[in-house]
């Protein structure tokens, strides 16, 4: 775990999430396409005042009442029942609509309604019983499940539900918690929010993108019968070039933020820049060295290790670009202990033989270079030695002691993981527990392995190294050499793994397909899915797929694909 003194923003608590439920209220228009149901909160609301929104609220004590009294489907959770009730009751009193059924089963309709004149702003489970109605539950499917984000002062934890508007019954608001009940496609609502003349809040906007994927409502509720179809989340705020953005779970930057604000602070910019560092602790500050590319992705991340007391672990400088190399001079002082490479390809190790000369002409004592001396199959540009040779189990330290009298260690644990490079190493901030990458794992994109240097058995292999090692000093964040952090750690590895696994399926049924066929062959049909611009690079991968497939299934007779000899990956 991180120690608590390295964050670089005091610990704060964030409020404790209210419980309360939305209901997404759908319909499809007689010239194709769906429509749903928004209304705007009063100006004079707590939260998000003047937003449109979907129906919904708190849960009450009487919800519970009517999902026992309501009909709701086979073998359901009463808790989910309950969810369903408070959903449609907060419909009724908001907008107007009720899902219910009379004592025949037959859905209440508009002139049932309004013959029966029931009070919006009284309490729903007398009435229906005065009327023999109850709550139609079973046509109510969940959704999505948000969580407000921890910044905000007020928060709920919100199940969003979604149903069919009740065939004939006309919406209207209430005229005190909601106004202007409006019927529009997701599409419509969001380019109304785009020209300023609609306020939608975060879930609302993505919850409206994700409704816009269905062209009816029935294939939206058919796909929601198996469970919610977007991940439960509780975004968090950053800012990308001076603008507030909220991301969710699944989106690059997110781990970011869970690192460097992990209860919510709106206080990190996660946009790429490569003038100055960006702190993500108080003893780990990543620089990016300016060689963006489709396969650098924005940069090569240097990662800047200790603090003024203890000086500076230096890991893969980059390529060697001299502005880079000064702004690390700059940034550290100078005062470089150690510098560190987790492989020898070109955008990783050329630097760091121009930085030891830089520390060794300020005047400062020489830095030695750590990692693993190149593989044989390794190309020319990726040929390198250090000054010490690291193994599985070494360690590169730092030790000082801060202006407040405490010692200070930061402790660099090797893990050689081959597989993108045969001399490829990954390390473990003992520490904090925080696992660095390298090419490894990436942040936002899948490394390419490329036969002979690397190989997939060893890349799978060095996978199952990492999910130990993050057992063993309970990591939960990756710090990759490009892209941003990755949180979740033991789950990245897995997915990992399995996307590669999914992905050698792929490519051992295009070759049982078209056992004669060529390399070109295969990647056609395995790499369907990926855009014909990256089969280059998706070609060198399968190569190293086919390797692992020819020693797991010699009478696929692969041993006869020759593999390139003295490829190295740039990235």
């Amino acid at each position: 775990m991180i120690r608590p003194d390295t964050f670089l923003h005091p610990s704060l608590s964030p409020v404790t999430p209210e419980p309360a439920v939305t209901l997404i209220v759908v319909r499809d228009r007689e010239q194709g396409g769906m429509e749903v149901l928004l209304s705007r909160r009063s100006a004079q609301a707590r939260f998000v005042p003047n937003a449109y929104v979907f129906p919904g609220g708190r849960l009450e004590t009487d919800d519970a009442a009517l999902a026992q009294q309501g009909q709701f489907r086979p073998a359901a959770s009463l808790n989910n029942a309950t969810l369903a009730a408070a959903a449609a009751r907060e419909c009724f009193e908001e907008l107007g609509l009720l899902f219910a059924r009379d004592t025949e089963g037959n859905m209440v309709n508009r002139t049932m309604l309004e013959q029966a004149h029931l009070d919006r702003s009284g309490p729903l489970l007398a009435q229906l019983h005065h009327h023999g109605w109850h709550l139609a539950l079973d046509g109510i499917y969940p959704f999505a499940h948000w969580i407000t984000d921890r910044d905000y002062p007020r928060r709920f934890d919100v199940p969003f539900l979604v149903a069919h508007a009740p065939s004939d019954q006309i919406a209207v608001a209430d005229g005190a918690e909601q106004f202007d009940a409006l019927w529009l496609t997701p599409a419509q609502a969001l380019e109304q929010h785009a020209a300023g003349h609609m306020l939608l809040v975060y879930p609302t906007i993505r919850t409206l993108e994700q409704l816009a994927l269905y062209r009816s409502a029935d294939a939206l509720l058919q796909a929601c019968q198996n469970g919610p179809v977007m991940p439960p989340s509780c975004p968090r705020v950053g800012f990308s070039q001076g603008q507030e953005i909220r991301l969710m779970e699944h989106e690059p930057g997110f781990g970011e933020l869970h690192l460097v604000c992990p209860n919510g602070e709106p206080a990190h910019d996660i946009a790429w820049q490569h003038e100055r560092p960006v702190p993500l602790l108080r003893h780990i500050q990543r620089l990016t060295a300016p060689n963006a590319g489709m396969m650098t992705g924005p940069g090569t991340n240097t990662y800047l290790i200790g603090e003024p007391s203890t000086g500076f672990i230096v890991m893969d400088p980059g390529p060697i670009e001299p502005q880079h190399l000064q702004r690390i001079m700059q940034h550290t002082g100078g005062d470089i202990r150690h510098i560190v490479c987790t492989h020898s390809h070109p955008d990783h190790s050329p630097g760091a033989a121009p930085l030891q000369a830089m520390v060794q002409g300020c005047g400062h004592a020489v830095p030695g270079i750590y990692g693993m001396s190149s593989g044989p199959f390794a190309r020319q540009d990726s040929q390198f030695t250090p000054d010490h040779e690291l193994r599985t189990g070494d360690t590169v330290q730092l030790q000082g002691q801060r202006a407040n009298g405490d010692s200070i260690t930061h402790t660099l644990h090797a893990l050689h993981t081959p597989g993108h490079a045969a001399n490829h190493l990954c390390f473990v901030l003992q520490e904090d527990g925080l696992l660095f990458s390298g090419d490894h794992i990436l942040g936002g994109s899948t490394t390419v392995v490329i036969p002979p240097d690397g190989g997939m058995q060893d890349f799978l292999d060095s996978l199952d190294q990492l999910s130990l090692a993050c057992q063993r000093w309970d990591i939960s964040f990756i710090l990759p050499a490009h892209g941003h952090v990755l949180d979740c750690a033991p789950e990245v590895i897995a997915q990992l793994k399995a996307h590669r696994l999914r992905r050698e399926t792929k490519v051992l049924r295009a070759i049982e397909q078209a056992p004669q066929g060529t390399v070109e062959d295969w990647l056609a049909t395995a790499y369907a899915d990926t855009p014909p611009a990256l089969w280059p690079v998706a070609r060198l991968s399968l190569l190293a797929h086919v390797q692992r497939l020819a020693s797991l299934h010699p009478a696929l007779g692969l041993q006869r694909i020759p593999m390139p000899e003295g490829l190295a990956a740039p990235h």
